[in-house]
């Protein structure tokens, strides 16, 4: 069905800030940094709220002002800096204040807080409006901007409703991403490449946020569609997820959804805030406690959305559902003897459409690490034959010519033990042989 694939190109565009001439920031994804021979303090400031971070030459803290109450943060563990730190960064990525610094080259996360835990919600419009950036000490080389991303999952091409890939008039592919922040989900956003099929060099073209709930998020795991003369966008709710308490089940928590929203605007450049609703993916009889990772694609008359559910966090599965709208869409297939695959994704074939799967290695043991490709009724029909590489990468197929690409990702983390897991990963692209 698909030819075996190669690894032709594995890279990783780290970037702590994106440089630009004004600071204004529509979301709450910002980043300062600068060299430094000797000591150095970056901060925020919004209002009466100072977000200071402060090395010494030798350790590294926090401190959060607000009105008359100041906190300071700092690490045991984490927190004392060895020698040949060359640059010193402060980033707002969600509600998380981090400071990092660069040794030989790679960046390390040296103290982190969330500040919602301090009193301060910096996801409001009111609060980002305020919001400025400032230096002193040492400083020398400073950037400010937006936060970059310390490595790209969740990695999907652009599409056109039938299914088939945007391209620029050079031939240029584009490619959503979710740019990882220094920790888990809430911290990282959308993002939009550009891929050359020929060097497969990856170039930043932009960044998309999504207000709900009277907030500005870094939604992520999204689908960018060019339907008609608008562009429709799908994404999933990890800006605001907050598990379940295991210790603690009384505790409150954010599931996952999938949500929606439509723009006139050339979402394939710049920084684009969307206002977003709900999508209603259905789930019946499947005791789903969350939904996320999709895909859609129009068929003729028909609407089809590939998707995930999850029966508990994480324990999680493909979905498909079709429908005449995106608003009536029905249950059509579910492959629930899976318990670690994702990914889920849309691929026009000869006429028809397959849908590819990620089986994650938490997965019963005969499908474990591989990409299954299903028909319409989920049932297996294929598997693609290329690099099963590390924690779920996704079968992002892409036509070229006669040939195939594959755009992956893997697990490989970035940003030392601070953040804990979601700081993956490298890109990994394979073509067809």
């Amino acid at each position: 069905m698909f030819p075996e694939f190669k690894i032709v190109r594995r890279q990783r565009p780290v970037t702590i800030a994106v440089e630009s001439s004004s600071f204004s920031r529509p979301a709450a994804n910002a980043a300062i940094e600068a060299a430094c021979d000797g000591p150095v303090s970056l901060s925020f400031a919004s209002g009466g709220d100072v977000l200071t971070g402060c090395y010494d030459g030798r350790r590294v803290r926090l401190e959060v002002t607000t009105g008359s109450r100041r906190t300071s943060h700092a690490s045991r563990r984490h927190g004392r800096v060895g020698r040949g730190a060359t640059r010193f960064a402060l980033t707002l990525t969600g509600t998380m204040l981090t400071a990092l610094t660069c040794q030989h080259g790679a960046w390390v996360a040296r103290a982190r807080v969330d500040l919602t835990e301090v009193g301060i919600e910096p996801r409001d419009e009111s609060w980002l409006a305020r919001l400025a950036a400032g230096h002193e000490g040492s400083a020398e080389d400073v950037r400010s901007g937006a936060f970059g991303q310390l490595g790209l999952r969740d990695i999907r091409v652009v599409t056109y409703a039938d299914g088939s890939p945007f391209r620029e008039d050079d031939g240029t592919l584009l490619l959503t991403a979710t740019s990882a922040g220094p920790g888990f989900f809430p911290t990282a956003h959308t993002s939009v490449w550009a891929l050359d099929p020929v060097t497969y060099d990856l170039v930043h073209r932009g960044a998309l946020y999504f207000r709900r709930d009277g907030l500005v998020y870094g939604d992520h795991a999204t689908h960018l569609v060019r339907d008609g003369d608008e562009w429709l966008v799908t994404t999933s709710t990890w800006g605001g997820f907050k598990a379940p308490d295991k210790a603690d089940p009384s505790k409150p928590w954010n599931p996952v959804g999938v949500t929606i929203a439509r723009s006139r605007a050339d979402l394939t450049r710049g920084e684009h805030v969307l206002d977003s609703t709900p999508l209603a993916l259905p789930t019946d009889g499947l005791m789903s406690v969350g939904v996320w990772d999709p895909h859609v694609l129009r068929r003729d008359d028909e609407w089809l959305v590939g998707y995930v559910s999850a029966r508990k966090y994480f324990d999680f599965h493909t979905v498909l559902a079709s429908g005449p709208r995106l608003d009536a869409l029905r249950l059509r297939a579910a492959r629930t003897d899976r318990t670690a695959t994702e990914g889920t994704t849309l691929v026009p074939l000869g006429g028809t459409v397959v849908v590819g799967a990620s089986d994650g290695r938490d997965n019963p043991r005969h499908v474990r690490a591989r990409y299954p490709i299903f028909d319409l009724d989920l049932n297996e029909v294929a598997e693609l034959r290329s690099a099963y590489v590390t924690n779920l990468p996704w079968p992002t197929l892409i036509p070229v010519g006669d040939e195939w690409l594959h755009v992956a990702f893997d697990g490989t983390p970035h940003g030392g033990r601070l953040p804990g897991y979601g700081t993956h990963g490298e890109v990994v692209i394979s073509r067809s042989v």
